[in-house]
């Protein structure tokens, strides 16, 4: 039987990902185009999971209307979190080219891309441990699409912290911290699952769901179609389609 701290455990390796990805950084000059690369392929791992782990398990347990209401309205929420948090100089915190604003050029800007760090990584951590309960372990297509997608999210942000003049405190803070946060988010998701009922269930599913679809395509994307360019389509579909079979393999 899973408990709390394991889904804690699971949160904590996801959240890891990213002081990899940003470790990566930090200590090795990765070039723009690869992390763009990776960052398309983690996108269409995302894409793939909640399309198939996610939307579709809300779907079957809690109907389609109360899919598609927590769907949007995930990502509308996302989308609102994100716009306030972009005001104060988070727009960019997963850009490498120089796009993120120094603390000079835009005051509380370190401070926003921390915050919408920790916005990213919340839906998918708190639906992690949703996914112990209702599962009945945890989801190989989904740790492996939040691990896969994490390690370039922190890599190419990281990129742009180093070129906004961040220092190294700041950035393995910031990423420690949401680690952390992910394993919080997901011991939460757990203690929430194993309580309310299916309905509440599938409508917290479905509003990840669609909080996670609007990052990749607010975030993600355009970073990796910047710097990928062309190839950034067919990337993003071998993402796909490795988490597809993933999800096939485990069915």
């Amino acid at each position: 039987m899973s408990t709390w701290w394991e889904a804690g455990a699971w949160g904590l390796l996801g959240g890891a990902a990213l002081v990899v990805g940003a470790a990566i950084a930090w200590f090795v000059s990765v070039p723009q185009r690869v992390s763009a690369s990776i960052m398309a392929f983690g996108a269409g791992v995302l894409i793939s999971a909640l399309a198939y782990d996610l939307t579709l398990e809300a779907q079957e347990t809690g109907g389609t209307v109360a899919t598609v209401v927590g769907v949007l309205g995930g990502a509308a929420a996302y989308a609102g979190a994100n716009a306030l948090v972009s005001r104060f100089g988070g727009r960019h915190r997963k850009r490498s080219g120089g796009q993120q604003p120094t603390e000079a050029d835009s005051q509380g800007s370190g401070a926003a891309i921390a915050i919408g760090s920790l916005l990213d990584g919340i839906p998918e951590s708190v639906v992690l441990g949703v996914s112990l309960v209702t599962g009945g372990g945890v989801s190989t297509t989904l740790i492996a699409a939040i691990f896969i997608s994490n390690v370039p999210e922190g890599l190419s942000s990281v990129v742009g912290m180093k070129r906004a003049g961040r220092s190294a405190g700041y950035v393995f803070g910031v990423w420690g911290a949401i680690a952390v946060a992910c394993a919080a988010s997901a011991a939460a998701g757990f203690l929430l699952a194993g309580v309310a009922p299916p309905l509440a269930v599938a409508v917290v599913t479905a509003v990840a769901a669609g909080a996670i679809l609007a990052m990749v395509a607010d975030t993600m994307i355009p970073e990796a179609f910047e710097r990928a360019h062309l190839m950034t389509g067919l990337i993003t579909a071998v993402g796909f389609l490795v988490a597809f079979a993933l999800s096939q393999a485990g069915a």
